[in-house]
């Protein structure tokens, strides 16, 4: 894709009455079947491997789903929503809540008998206190139960209360055929995911940059305040981290019921890949199977740059004109030797009225993809541009 060969033409803006430039890249012919996304797919829909003519991997998985995770882009699915139990990936979803509420408030908790667990654990005693985001660590690292249900009855008082929480948050992510009950993935009945949910949330969980800067760590050290100094150093149980170049995290699980689950994301070349399998034996090998078989068939591309600048007309200004840019680079994940769309559309004034201030905000350019709205970037001045004087009478006589 050549993102330095535009053309440009006027549309009118309905929404504020002025005139919007739209540009594209001259090389981009729209195919319908360039991307097959999750949030449209249906039983007519045609995979990513067969619009390519390539050959998709085979897994051992009962479900999985590889996708790319800036824009949703599903490159291989097998029995995507079929709702199945997901053991101690759902620990996904508790330390996201945990680490969102501890944003504004990074309480300690103090571990009682209620909160004790059976399976992995991080070995907490009654009266021991941690603040949330400590036992996040712990949460990732081990596969803590017991710190799972530390946090849940920290943060809501009761685990039936997180649970409202979480599928509270489920339902904004888009998560439509997903329950939770425990905040440890324990076995029940009514708790459940699939693949393409717990997708879903990968994607949106790596996008909170303290939980991504914890999965990727192979160890990590646990702070207590009580007992005052002790530490605890934790080691992952995510095996990728250390056989896949490129892994960023991000969990294990199983349980008799569910079989072996695994989330993981990797990233090569600034392309960001989220794979899940559920029920799967082999899912250390599958999952480098399926990041190879992602990362062959994407690539990054940049489609618009803060050197992408406008020239904007001034009226009444010590200036004639100022020089407006995007605030942000803007990049995308695309398939590799396929015909795709992209538009961007300049929204601004066909002028602004002096003064203006450095840095303002005047316009923003609209990236659309495939049809679709991708990204909003603010246009702002890069001068101001101050009023132009009125030239006093006397100086303008005639002598």
């Amino acid at each position: 894709m050549d993102t330095e060969t535009r053309f440009a033409d006027v549309l009118p803006d309905t929404t504020t009455g002025h005139e919007g430039v739209v540009l594209g890249t001259a090389p981009l012919e729209r195919s319908p079947l360039s991307v097959y996304n999750m949030a449209n797919a249906s039983d007519t829909d045609i995979s990513v491997a067969e619009a390519l003519s390539v050959q998709a991997p085979s897994v051992s998985a009962k479900a999985a789903v590889l996708l790319c995770a800036d824009n949703g882009t599903v490159l291989y699915e097998k029995n995507a929503d079929e709702r199945l139990a997901i053991a101690s990936i759902t620990k996904i979803m508790t330390a996201l809540l945990a680490l969102e509420y501890a944003q504004t408030n990074d309480k300690a908790v103090v571990f009682t008998a209620a909160m004790q667990a059976e399976g992995s654990s991080m070995y907490l005693q009654v009266g021991d206190t941690l603040r949330l985001s400590e036992l996040v660590k712990g949460l990732m690292m081990v596969s803590g139960n017991d710190a799972a249900n530390a946090i849940a009855l920290g943060i809501a008082g009761s685990a039936e209360a997180f649970a409202k929480q979480m599928n509270r948050k489920a339902q904004q992510i888009g998560m439509t055929n997903s329950h939770f009950v425990t905040p440890s993935g324990l076995d029940d009945e009514q708790h459940y995911s699939t693949a393409a949910d717990m997708a879903r949330l990968c994607a949106y969980a790596m996008r909170n940059e303290q939980f991504a800067a914890i999965v990727s760590q192979r160890r990590e050290t646990v702070h207590y305040l009580v007992p005052e100094n002790k530490t605890q150093v934790c080691v992952n149980h995510n095996r990728l981290l250390s056989l896949y170049d490129g892994c960023i995290g991000i969990k294990t699980g199983f349980t008799k019921k569910a079989g072996r689950t695994l989330t993981s994301c990797a990233e090569r070349d600034g392309v960001r890949l989220v794979a899940v399998t559920l029920n799967d034996p082999d899912d250390w090998q599958d999952h480098q199977t399926l990041f190879d078989y992602g990362f062959s068939l994407t690539e990054r591309t940049t489609v618009l740059r803060t050197s992408d600048c406008y020239t904007l007309p001034v009226v009444g200004g010590q200036a004639d004109a100022v020089v407006v840019c995007p605030v942000r680079d803007v990049s995308l994940t695309r398939l590799k030797n396929r015909p795709d769309t992209m538009r961007l559309r300049c929204m601004m004034p066909h002028f602004i009225y002096a003064p203006v201030a450095d840095s303002q905000t005047v316009g923003e350019v609209v990236i659309y993809y495939n049809g679709q709205p991708f990204a909003s970037v603010p246009l702002r001045a890069e001068t101001a541009v101050d009023v132009q004087k009125e030239e006093e009478p006397w100086k303008t006589m005639e002598k």
